[in-house]
């Protein structure tokens, strides 16, 4: 009976152990398809940037809500160089409640802590919550995204040019897959992104 009973569980091994690669398998076939018909793409290691693949990576081409991306790197940095605290309460204004498209649908004069509203970004993808941040650290969204482009600049990126911080369709706004990688790169160094101080993932 035990001979028996081993026997079974070694060819349901077996047979997961086979369904397994057959899912991998496909799931690569899948994902090369997908690269294929893409009018752009990129792999690259996280921590190294090497490029695992590549398909016209370097078209710019309008980013939509990937733009956040850079949006949360700026508002990371912020933190981790004391200019902004997870628990500092942002007040929402009349301009950052009006965005249409993904929101959280802010009221002006609401306020709500930049650890909630950095959620709302990575979560939500609330473009109210991305203009509120950029308000806040920078004054005014036009100002923050002249530290948009900076830190483009900064990073060597030579198919980007924001301007706005939520990718709302706007002339002369774009990226290119690689730009985002790099800028998606730097976003994973801070460590919080994935995982804020209450031990709840944000993305």
């Amino acid at each position: 009976m035990k001979r028996m009973l081993v026997i079974i569980v070694a060819l349901f091994v077996l047979v997961i152990g086979n369904n397994i690669n057959e899912v991998a398998t496909a799931a690569e076939k899948q994902g090369l398809e997908l690269a294929e018909n893409a009018v752009s793409a990129i792999v690259i290691e996280r921590d190294t940037g090497e490029v695992i693949f590549e398909k016209d990576s370097d078209k710019p081409l309008p980013p939509a809500s990937m733009t956040k991306v850079m949006t949360m790197l700026l508002i990371m940095e912020a933190i981790e160089d004391g200019e902004l605290k997870y628990e500092d309460m942002v007040t929402v204004s009349e301009n950052a409640a009006s965005m249409g498209g993904s929101q959280v649908f802010l009221e002006p004069g609401e306020k709500m802590s930049v650890d909630d509203l950095l959620k709302a970004i990575a979560v939500a993808s609330g473009n109210d919550a991305a203009v509120a941040m950029a308000e806040h650290i920078g004054g005014t969204e036009a100002e923050f995204v002249k530290k948009m482009n900076g830190k483009a600049a900064e990073l060597g990126l030579e198919h980007t040019s924001f301007k706005n911080t939520n990718g709302l369709p706007v002339g002369d706004h774009y990226t290119s897959a690689h730009d985002l990688a790099i800028i998606a790169k730097e976003l994973l160094k801070h460590e919080n992104i994935t995982l804020t101080p209450v031990s709840t993932k944000i993305i």
